[in-house]
């Protein structure tokens, strides 16, 4: 017998139900550059066209080059309308001080929502000229995170996901969220069904408060600027070593509030450490850490300590999921 379920016809069934759902209104998809957000909004474009306007939100938490691809890359693929929103100051001074994980995420995941809605302003605008009005927020939700935030059958709160979690009660839109019963292998393949770019689609899973759950302390912008630099090298040498595919994931943390002593060059130095989170896994639910050549880890660590002076050290993480969840935040 011939397979029935195809991602040709997961993308028509969720067009469909977009259709449904969204009728002749409007929609506004808030587009973080992973591929879950991206593949969102291919699909909600496919089926309601010019009636979505896509809105990045600047925060200022993303990796190295990561904002100015999704100006270039995105809209270059799909010539969606992009609306970007640079409120890096305010997300960090809405981070100010806070240490604590949960409040973190809670912090980003409000902040986000509010800049949105100001941002959402100037495109209800422009509906209201033409008598429409903007109802729906698409968002990029995947099954994993449904299940983490305590969504599931008999599942308990594990974290609050960016995506789920922090919402605030007084949400003007109604969620859009066609990949919320799929798995990440899953949003890939539709992605590339929807002709995105594999640059984008085989992206690396990030999480949505992006380097702010990966700074161990609270958040600051001399934090961010050495987590960026070894983030960025370690990138770099896992795709120099083709190893972009062969792993899950390789979150790169700071221990912000941790020093330790070292010697570079001619003196002792009191510098943070960074881990290296190396992991495989299918959907995310469970993950081992990954087994990374050595000489790889060798180049990462030389860099990092040679590139990055207020990084000493360099630590590999070794903890399966679970006990240890893939983020450290």
């Amino acid at each position: 017998m011939e397979p029935t379920w195809t991602m040709a016809n997961v993308v028509e069934e969720q067009v469909e139900r977009i259709r449904e759902q969204v009728g002749d209104g409007r929609a506004l998809c808030a587009l973080s550059g992973g591929v879950d957000s991206a593949v969102a909004a291919a699909l909600v474009q496919r089926a309601i066209g010019d009636r979505l306007t896509c809105v990045y939100v600047d925060h200022g938490l993303m990796r190295e080059g990561e904002t100015e691809q999704i100006e270039r890359d995105f809209v270059a693929v799909t010539g969606v309308d992009l609306r970007v929103v640079d409120a890096r100051e305010q997300f960090l001074g809405a981070l100010a001080g806070v240490s604590d994980p949960e409040e973190k995420r809670k912090i980003i995941g409000r902040e986000f929502i509010r800049v949105f809605e100001q941002a959402a302003l100037d495109v209800v605008g422009d509906a209201k000229e033409h008598g429409d009005t903007v109802d729906f927020l698409v968002q990029g939700t995947l099954y994993p995170d449904v299940v983490e935030s305590g969504g599931g059958s008999g599942t308990a709160n594990i974290k609050s996901h960016h995506n789920v979690g922090g919402l605030p009660e007084d949400l003007q839109f109604t969620l859009v969220e066609p990949l919320r019963t799929l798995f990440k292998d899953e949003v890939r393949e539709v992605g590339l069904q929807l002709g995105l770019p594999e640059a984008m689609v085989w992206r690396q899973p990030f999480p949505g408060p992006g380097l702010g759950i990966r700074i161990v302390g609270a958040v600051t912008q001399e934090r961010l600027d050495i987590l960026r630099k070894a983030d960025a090298i370690v990138r770099a040498e896992l795709t120099a070593a083709k190893l972009d595919r062969e792993i899950w994931q390789c979150p790169v943390v700071l221990l912000a509030d941790v020093r330790s002593v070292g010697v570079q060059g001619d003196g002792r130095t009191y510098g943070h450490p960074i881990v290296l989170r190396p992991v495989s896994s299918e959907d995310a639910m469970t993950a081992d850490w990954t087994r990374l050549p050595y000489d790889v880890l060798a180049r990462i660590s030389t860099r990092i300590t040679n590139e990055v002076p207020e990084v000493n050290r360099v630590t590999l993480d070794v903890t399966s999921k679970p006990p240890g969840t893939i983020e450290w935040e």
